[in-house]
């Protein structure tokens, strides 16, 4: 069913609604037709291209449904990592994820976010790093300069996205030990038991670190230190690797 112009037009005020509701509606029913309506398209690009717009994001959120979207809706797109509001976080961010696995332009932008952004974009550009399963040097040695990121939050990220890769050498171990033995941020040292235990045979440091651990007064570190233990022991026989 073909949509009338004056829904259209309902449509693209709720976009600058307030009520967040209203503002996912339109965006769920505006995203496919600015596929098909041209003129729409081109209407929402000239919408995003006024900084006294309301909701920017949720423009660039349909334009992003349009095959190669311009830079402009990928630009609104990536400063929206940053938005106060989580859940529009993540829409935005599984969203630039996909685009990400066709479109070289988001890759770049999430690699410049990963080194210029603010804290909370490059957390978020991180998550997107590590959601787009990559197995290169090059993100790799991005995620791990973020374990010295000033921010705890960017280091519990970065340690927890280096979880899923099956690339790290012993060097990277040794620094995600180092992560564990000296965080001052509880979170991280948590964080960081768990993805050194997921990433296989541990060294008799990290043993040792975590024994020491479940034996110490902090809850916390007690319990990620057990939860560590149990995955080792689950991954099978534990043997003590490199001290």
């Amino acid at each position: 069913m073909t949509e009338e112009p004056h829904d259209i037009e309902a449509l693209i005020q709720d976009l600058e609604s307030p009520d967040k509701p209203a503002v996912r509606r339109a965006v769920d029913a505006l995203s496919p037709l600015a596929c098909r309506i041209p003129g729409l398209a081109i209407r929402l690009t000239d919408y995003l291209r006024q900084p006294q717009r309301k909701n920017l994001w949720a423009i660039a959120y349909v334009l992003a449904h349009v095959p190669c979207p311009c830079a402009t809706t990928l630009e609104v797109l990536c400063a929206a990592l940053d938005h106060g509001d989580p859940d529009i976080r993540w829409a935005i961010a599984l969203k630039l994820t996909q685009l990400a696995n066709s479109d070289p332009r988001v890759l770049e932008m999430l690699f410049e976010l990963l080194t210029e952004g603010t804290p909370t974009q490059k957390r978020m550009a991180t998550y997107c790093i590590r959601d787009l399963k990559l197995a290169d040097r090059e993100s790799l040695d991005a995620l791990v300069r973020l374990l010295g990121d000033p921010h705890p939050l960017v280091r519990v990220a970065a340690t927890t996205s280096l979880k899923e890769r099956n690339d790290c050498d012993d060097e990277v171990k040794k620094s995600l030990l180092g992560i564990f033995l000296n965080d001052p941020d509880g979170r991280v040292r948590n964080a960081t038991a768990i993805t050194l235990a997921h990433l296989g045979t541990p060294s008799v440091s990290f043993l040792n670190a975590l024994n020491e651990a479940v034996r110490g007064s902090d809850k916390g570190l007690r319990k990620a230190a057990k939860a560590g233990l149990k995955i080792l022991k689950h991954k099978g026989p534990i043997s003590r690797g490199d001290q």
